[in-house]
């Protein structure tokens, strides 16, 4: 995965930051590598919960089903 870089302005209240803005095409980065993180947990997941099975080549697939 890639690294995002932000440039983020601070809103402050009372001398504290109270909230973050970013740019909006920083905020769909971060999303989609948010999404992209997601997609690999649960790939992860998956292949621990399927270590046991058997599994087939794309080469294999392809003969059994009959396509070039």
């Amino acid at each position: 995965m890639t690294t995002i870089e932000l440039h983020p302005e601070f809103l402050t209240a009372k001398g504290k930051r109270q909230f973050a803005v970013i740019p909006y095409e920083e905020f769909v980065a971060l999303q989609e590598w948010i999404e992209d993180a997601k997609d690999l947990t649960a790939l992860r997941i998956a292949r621990e919960e399927n270590k046991d099975e058997p599994s087939f080549t794309i080469e294999e697939v392809k003969k059994e089903l009959g396509i070039d």
